[in-house]
């Protein structure tokens, strides 16, 4: 990826969203809220274990929905409070 650098010629190197911890993010909705660009949505977190014991409660964390229209910007990751997403540069 060729070098890329803001409007008035200042370097920057754009790092887009990989992955997002599901066991970090608690669904608060600020990097859905964040993203101008339509890359995350909320889902229902997926369970690991099949405790019947529990009475299972949805819980709602953001997931990658359009990766390939994610800018590289990172605001997702500026919001998140409990640093959920992975960026990775190209």
């Amino acid at each position: 990826m060729e070098a890329a650098t803001t409007r008035d010629g200042r370097p920057w190197s754009p790092s887009f969203l990989e992955a997002i911890d599901y066991e970090a993010c608690i669904g608060c909705g600020r990097c859905y809220k964040v993203c101008g660009r339509g890359v995350l949505a909320p889902i229902d977190k997926p369970f690991e274990d099949d405790d019947d014991d529990e009475e299972e409660c949805a819980t709602m964390v953001m997931s990658i929905a359009d990766g390939g229209a994610c800018i590289g910007c990172e605001a997702c990751a500026k919001v998140c409070a409990k640093k959920a997403q992975t960026h990775t540069a190209c």
